[in-house]
């Protein structure tokens, strides 16, 4: 019985047991199905992802798509057939340099035109300031071309992208822009730049635009610039900036220093826009039909500090040859210096102001060619210095006539005052007895006045020369850090109507010499020079003069090249010391009257002058007796 009852519990167990195992494995095998469906899902998830990205970039594609073809749409409405040349790779702000070893020049693809023109070697304001000179930069200049084409669209150069290519012919660096209406269609700019010159070659050409353009009408050309200020004064600085222009075939003029001034002269050989020291020039080889040119004055308060002097505009025709333009011109970006503007052979010497007629002769041929063999061995103050020396030695022969001149009225006058107290109520017999004395005399009244005469052309070609040496821009002398500019030695806190702001040392000491000067020779004229009847008196004329000319040459030369003044003060200073030479130790005032009365006993032929003047008071004489 026992034995029995342990087997069925055993049957019991091992049941219990076999179910637990059922569970257990049942259990295992839905949480691995669990697991293998989880997995599956996750790998679904996963595949789903890249075929949502697909299509998400097709959809970006596609709306790329619809941009670029809106943008397309836009230019070709805007732009039409120069729409080609804005969806080519250099429809960007990019740039190209040209450069030498005087001028770095840079070019936009935007325009096609020179967005900065700088001057090598030259630095703004003052010696050492590390600014370099800018004739163009930071957008003071513009150059367009308006285009009238044949769907009636009116577009601007300006506003589009031009094709750069950059080569090299020879030495020459090249560089042609293209703005083009197709493969070959296209307006091209054309720059050629030479190893050191400031001179380029410079040509605007059509091809294949005659069925793109409207070619009834010339195209319209506009070049415009807002001139840097870079010199120390404003006001010197823009008195000898200007534009100037050369037309009907070689003639030249300018614009005045009006607030806006304008012009429109014919057959255009070329227009300058100039700066005191530097130049911007277009030439072109045929001329232009006519121009218009405008400037206009920046500085409206020489008080105040400005960053530009003038505003120049100049709009030119370029007309058309057989349905295309070709007009081979020169840009030139460089000083203002006479010695390069010369050697071009293009007139353009003319733009550097060295006075009309006699004057600039003297300068040409004198004075440019002296001061630059001076220069050669000595510093420019002391050229200046022996420059003046030379020109007061050639011409004390003028002076000792104008001296002696003065000295034989002056021994003449005791006698002069007593034929006025003798017909002071006869004017026309004084006059007579008075031509009387002084051909009996042998001395001509007119003698003093001809020497002074002829030092008029010398004073002005010297005037203008000084500013317009370039060479002496930024040279130093003494305290004087810039001999093209003026000798600051003390800054005002405040600024003095037609004076400045400054004191500069030079005009003191050129105002101290022409006092002294005319304290010597004003008196000696007053002596000689009688008093005549209804006549201002010219002694107290002269007595004025003698405090008024300093104090004027002070204000007026207060802002001047201070290589000018020097000028003035060893000029009047070396005078002083002639006139004293002539007067202590060469003219003797004894002398002369002996040889004055010793003329007076010798019989006198009168000359044709003196006949037809006698002829004409005794004519009238015998009028006036016969009214009587």
């Amino acid at each position: 019985m026992e034995e029995k009852k342990l087997d069925v519990n055993s049957i019991i167990g091992f049941g219990l047991i076999f179910v637990i195992l059922i569970w257990v494995m049942y259990n295992s095998q839905q949480s691995e199905v669990e697991e293998k469906a989880k997995q599956a899902q996750k790998e679904q998830v996963e595949a789903q992802k890249p075929q949502a990205s697909s299509i998400q970039k097709v959809e970006t594609d596609s709306t790329a798509i619809v941009t670029d073809s809106l943008k397309v749409l836009q230019q070709q409405s805007a732009l039409g057939a120069f729409a080609y040349s804005a969806s080519l790779p250099s429809a960007k702000n990019d740039f190209t340099t040209l450069e030498n070893e005087v001028v770095r020049l840079k070019i936009a693809n935007k325009g096609g035109y020179i967005v900065e023109a700088e001057m090598k070697g030259f630095e703004q304001f003052t010696k050492g300031s590390g600014k370099q000179v800018h004739l163009i930069k930071e957008g003071n200049a513009n150059f367009n071309i308006e285009l009238k084409t044949n769907d009636n669209r009116s577009l601007n150069t300006q506003d589009m992208y031009f094709e750069p290519t950059v080569s090299k012919d020879g030495e020459n660096h090249v560089v042609s822009l293209k703005l083009k209406a197709g493969n070959n269609q296209f307006l091209e700019y054309r720059y050629v730049l030479k190893p050191n010159e400031y001179m380029l070659d410079f040509a605007i050409r059509s091809q294949g635009l005659n069925t793109v353009l409207n070619t009834s009408n010339p195209l319209n050309l506009d070049w415009q610039i807002k001139t840097y200020r870079n010199e120390k004064s404003v006001s010197y600085e823009n008195r000898y900036t200007e534009l100037i222009f050369e037309y009907e075939g070689g003639k030249d003029d300018y614009l005045g220093q009006g607030s806006s001034t304008s012009d429109e002269p014919k057959d255009v050989s070329y227009i300058a826009f100039k700066q005191h020291f530097f130049t911007s020039i277009l030439l072109t080889d045929t001329p232009f039909e006519k121009a218009v040119v405008v400037s206009e004055n920046l500085v409206k308060d020489e008080e105040k500090d400005t960053l530009y002097t003038k505003q120049f505009k100049a709009s030119v025709p370029l007309a058309f040859q057989n349905g295309e333009v070709n007009y081979n011109m020169n840009w030139y970006y460089g000083p203002t210096d006479y010695h390069i503007l010369n050697k071009y052979d293009k007139n353009l010497d003319e733009i550097v102001p060295l006075g009309w007629g006699i004057f600039g002769w003297i300068n040409r041929y004198i004075f440019i060619p002296t001061f630059d063999f001076l220069i050669l061995f000595l510093p420019f103050g002391i050229a200046i210095i022996v420059l003046t020396i030379l020109v007061r030695i050639a011409m004390s022969p003028v002076t000792y006539k104008s001296y002696l001149s003065q000295a034989k009225m002056k021994v003449l006058r005791p006698e002069i005052m007593e034929l006025n107290t003798k017909f002071g109520k006869d004017p026309m017999k004084k006059q007579q007895e008075t031509m009387k004395l002084y051909s009996k005399a042998g001395v001509n009244p007119m003698a003093g006045c001809l020497p002074a005469l002829l030092q008029i052309p010398v004073f002005y070609a010297l005037f203008s020369f000084f500013p317009s040496a370039i060479d002496l821009r930024q040279k130093s002398f003494l305290w004087a850090d810039d001999l093209s500019s003026f000798d600051s030695v003390i800054n005002l806190p405040f600024y003095i109507p037609f004076y400045g702001n400054h004191v500069s040392l030079f005009p003191i000491l050129a105002s101290i010499a022409i006092f002294f000067y005319m304290k010597m020779t004003t008196g000696d004229q007053a002596m000689s020079a009688p008093p005549q009847e209804g006549m201002p008196d010219m002694g107290k004329i002269m007595k004025m003069m003698i405090y008024l000319s300093p104090i004027m040459m002070l204000f007026f030369f207060n802002n001047f090249a201070s290589g000018l003044s020097l000028y003035y003060f060893i000029s009047n200073t070396i005078t002083i010391g002639i006139m004293l030479v002539i007067k202590n130790y060469i003219i003797d005032e004894k002398k002369i009257h002996a040889q004055i009365q010793e003329n007076k006993t010798k019989p006198k032929s009168m000359n044709r002058f003196q006949r037809k003047m006698q002829e004409m008071m005794e004519e009238a004489e015998k009028q006036k007796n016969l009214k009587k």
